[in-house]
């Protein structure tokens, strides 16, 4: 389907939309692995995003850095901070988890808000056009290659991962980790490893977007972009990696389909939201799965 998509969109709007749907695809994937597949709540993930996307902006514009070393050591600098504050933001539990990991997200925010020398502040600052042996990516439909590919390989590792003995642990820990312990699971370890890796997804996709729209601002790694980011997994359903791509299609194509109620579409945006999670509280994909009485 991601081959035939671009031959049958009508124009570049969709193609542009198609892109987006699926850097944030690759971005719930992680995130619904820590969340869905490790219960470990994240409000603060956009913080990570915001980390490589100023990574792409900062090196490269002030220090001349080659585009992708920008990248890898945005995703580097995201795993070390990530692998730092996991083991005491992960001895919380519940409410007090989900407070700590918005206080990350909050202080990300504010550290590339008030940094302005260097990030351009409330402002943001212009990206350097992504070029590797001397080829630059400019279309739309150059973009759009490239993040089915990363899509593609996202969906395949993520499916992997989850069929794997790393995956059965975390299965383990989010159904009970006093049971995850007797059988001898490292509940921290696997804890920290998964939070790790979904802060990669997010930093590296956060490049991504930077260069793909040529600038970034703060707003890409605020809270209400952490919370549209939970919501994609929520709607589409928790510990599905199909519910995360389907969760990521609907709510980034939502606003454009409710643009027309001109002023009314927040509204009608969050009454959708009410009526799935009335209606379908496991998620989209879950719920269907379970009503024809298929697994996922």
């Amino acid at each position: 389907m991601l081959a035939i998509l671009p031959f049958v969109l009508p124009n570049s709007f969709y193609v542009d939309l198609a892109i987006r749907m699926a850097i944030n695809a690759v971005i719930v994937l992680g995130l619904n692995l820590l969340i869905g597949y490790a219960g470990q709540i994240s409000l603060g993930h956009a913080g990570f995003l915001g980390i490589g996307a100023y990574a792409s902006a900062v090196l490269p514009s002030h220090f001349g850095w080659n585009p992708l070393l920008a990248m890898l050591a945005g995703a580097v600098a995201t795993g070390l901070l990530a692998a730092l504050v996991a083991r005491p933001i992960f001895k919380l539990k519940g409410n007090y988890l989900a407070m700590a990991t918005l206080g990350l997200g909050i202080i990300i925010n504010i550290a590339v808000r008030n940094e302005a020398q260097w990030t351009g502040g409330p402002d943001g600052m212009p990206v350097p056009a992504f070029g590797l042996f001397g080829f630059e990516l400019t279309s739309d439909k150059e973009w759009y290659w490239v993040v089915a590919a990363l899509l593609t390989v996202s969906v395949w590792a993520s499916l992997n991962l989850i069929d794997s003995p790393f995956g059965r642990a975390l299965r383990a820990l989010h159904g009970s980790e006093v049971a995850s312990r007797v059988v001898g699971v490292d509940v921290v370890r696997y804890k920290v490893a998964i939070f790790v890796l979904s802060a990669v997804f997010a930093s590296l996709m956060g490049s991504i977007t930077a260069h793909y729209v040529g600038f970034v601002t703060p707003n890409l790694a605020d809270f209400f972009h952490s919370i549209e980011l939970v919501t994609m997994v929520v709607i589409g359903g928790m510990a599905s990696v199909y519910g995360s791509l389907i969760g990521a299609v609907l709510l980034t194509a939502l606003p454009q389909a409710l643009a027309t109620f001109e002023g009314w579409e927040t509204v009608a945006f969050g009454a959708i939201l009410m009526v799935c999670m009335i209606f379908l509280p496991k998620g989209l994909v879950p719920t269907l799965a379970a009503k024809f009485g298929k697994a996922e």
